[in-house]
């Protein structure tokens, strides 16, 4: 029988292991399906923006964001499954990181609140870069596949700045 209290200690049983993997997988698509209902129009938004030249067409996020979403199930389910101690704070943080990833899509595209959309994603980079100390401190690989995530967010960030500052 599974733990009851996975998060607490991480310890699961070890046929558990893939039914967490498949929902933290759910739950990372899950926050990628609700981004694309808030920008349902976003191509279009995205194509109507004063962008820098230094923007990537609109074509590839959905790509980068698909793969990316599944690094960050992966990283968690490492965590999840190898505990050093108790996952509890890593885990809130990784939650934490998910729903300010969630929250930037409807106040960028939705909304847009583009300077409200730039704090947004400054405390998800902050977020995620708490989370991936912490994953360290259970598993290194969960740490590094965070990586190419936090390089995008980061990217991102300087692209949500310039596009504030143009489109003000």
């Amino acid at each position: 029988m599974p733990n009851a209290d996975l998060f607490q200690t991480g310890r699961s049983h070890p046929g558990s292991r893939w039914p967490v993997l498949l929902g933290l997988l759910a739950v990372c698509y899950a926050v990628a399906a609700l981004g694309g209902l808030a920008s349902a129009d976003a191509g279009d938004t995205y194509s109507a923006l004063d962008r820098p030249p230094w923007a990537p067409p609109g074509w590839l996020f959905g790509p980068v964001w698909t793969v990316l979403y599944g690094t960050i199930a992966v990283a968690a389910w490492l965590v999840l499954r190898n505990p050093q101690g108790s996952t509890r704070t890593a885990m809130t943080w990784w939650s934490v990181q998910l729903l300010l990833n969630l929250a930037w899509t409807p106040l960028f595209f939705a909304a847009d609140e583009y300077g409200l959309a730039f704090l947004d994603i400054c405390l998800l980079l902050a977020a995620l870069l708490t989370t991936m100390v912490l994953f360290a401190r259970h598993s290194r690989a969960a740490a590094l596949l965070l990586v190419p995530y936090a390089l995008w967010v980061t990217f991102a960030a300087a692209l949500n700045l310039a596009i504030w500052l143009s489109n003000t």
